[in-house]
């Protein structure tokens, strides 16, 4: 069984914000694939489905961003997942907005929801897939902006990557990891970008 979980904060007012990216890459992948995500279970609402032949667990936890490692580490443990096939989906600050890259491990880089899971789940050793949201204007503060909408050329371009990240996460489901970065990993809309000419 795989687990793609997508980080963000529960409530209308947080829906369409770019700290939400996560939930919106997992809406993405339930619509695509006709995944009912209306149960609940562990402080997330999740669905089951499949990708390919594989079975796979949409979670979106409802513990607000900071403890999203509550619901991550119940679900791991109760099913007995291996990290490998675990992907955690999140904004991220440092990839300019549009980008898209998937790594399989790596430090929270002072996101609080990764923070929160790498924590409880005692390991960075975890697959995750990053949307680029790009940094605050000079005199915006961080918590300001993730917790603001996307203007409307900034929304359009996100929803390309929004779409191309839900195929990534299907493709490291259905795939693999390593042919998924090497297809996906890169800025919406341009197809020739590999992992390896995108910097941290």
């Amino acid at each position: 069984m795989y687990c793609l979980v997508g980080l963000g904060n529960p409530g209308t007012e947080y829906q369409q914000t770019r700290h939400n990216a996560g939930f919106l890459v997992i809406d993405q992948l339930a619509q695509d694939n006709r995944i009912d995500l209306g149960r609940r279970q562990f402080k997330s609402m999740y669905g089951k489905g499949r990708l390919g032949d594989r079975e796979v667990l949409l979670v979106k936890p409802e513990t607000f961003m900071n403890l999203s490692g509550q619901a991550v580490s119940s679900w791991v443990n109760y099913f007995k997942i291996p990290l490998n096939q675990v992907l955690i989906i999140h904004d991220d600050l440092d990839l300019p907005l549009g980008t898209v890259r998937l790594k399989p491990s790596g430090s929270s880089g002072g996101h609080r929801g990764l923070s929160s899971i790498i924590e409880l789940l005692g390991t960075s050793e975890i697959p995750r897939l990053r949307l680029g949201i790009g940094r605050p204007a000079r005199g915006t503060t961080v918590v300001d902006y993730v917790l603001a909408g996307f203007s409307g050329a900034e929304s359009k371009l996100f929803q390309q990557s929004t779409t191309r990240a839900a195929a990534a996460a299907c493709s490291f489901v259905t795939e693999g990891l390593e042919y998924a970065m090497s297809r996906f990993n890169g800025k919406a809309g341009d197809s020739s970008v590999s992992d390896d000419s995108i910097s941290d």
